[in-house]
């Protein structure tokens, strides 16, 4: 399918880098270093911002964090509505337990996906703190759901669709906004791009 065009580009490859490189200092700042912290992403864009945020934080503080991904898909409340949910591995290989947990996500928008987020990492363990890191918050909150570490502020309209573009499953680094085409939902960008 082809791609259309953005409207804008909201953050280009230099100002994602840069926001990354923030967060992290920001996570260890605030957690007063790397003892009992682990990040966790979300699939399928916030497990590769929190590689890249672990990879950071190796090395401001020398210390490899345990780094997991989390797949929502059975645990969002429009999942009865989705025919075919697209499933992906959850992989978190270490005790969630008594953990200051990272949860990271691309973009913030309802607060739906990280609730959903939420509940599936409670079904896992006990941490001590989950924090919440996001590339972009881009407002519309319908869950009183806000975030530690925030790269970038978007504001926009319901008519938008605001996407992260990674170099690897896509072609570039970008954040970038969209009008939403009717029939198409408010959501990330699959991997690969459209």
């Amino acid at each position: 399918m082809e791609q259309s065009s953005p409207k804008a580009i909201i953050m280009d490859e230099v100002a994602v880098s840069r926001a990354i490189k923030r967060i992290a200092h920001e996570i260890v700042e605030r957690n007063e270093g790397c003892e009992d912290l682990a990040l966790v992403g979300i699939v399928t864009r916030g497990d590769l911002l929190a590689k890249e945020l672990a990879r950071q934080i190796e090395e401001i503080e020398g210390v490899k964090v345990p780094l997991g991904r989390l797949d929502i898909s059975f645990y969002r409340d429009d999942y009865l509505t989705h025919f075919s949910p697209e499933v992906h591995a959850t992989d978190i290989p270490f005790d969630v337990n008594d953990k200051r947990i990272v949860l990271v996500d691309d973009i913030l928008y309802t607060g739906r996906t990280i609730r959903s987020a939420l509940d599936a990492l409670m079904d896992l363990g006990r941490p001590s703190r989950i924090e919440l890191a996001v590339l972009v918050d881009r407002g519309h909150r319908e869950l009183p759901i806000s975030p530690d570490f925030v790269g970038k502020n978007v504001p926009s309209s319901h008519e938008e669709n605001v996407r992260l573009y990674l170099k690897g499953p896509d072609s570039h680094t970008a954040v970038e906004i969209f009008d939403v085409k009717p029939g198409d939902r408010v959501g990330s960008a699959p991997l690969g791009g459209e």
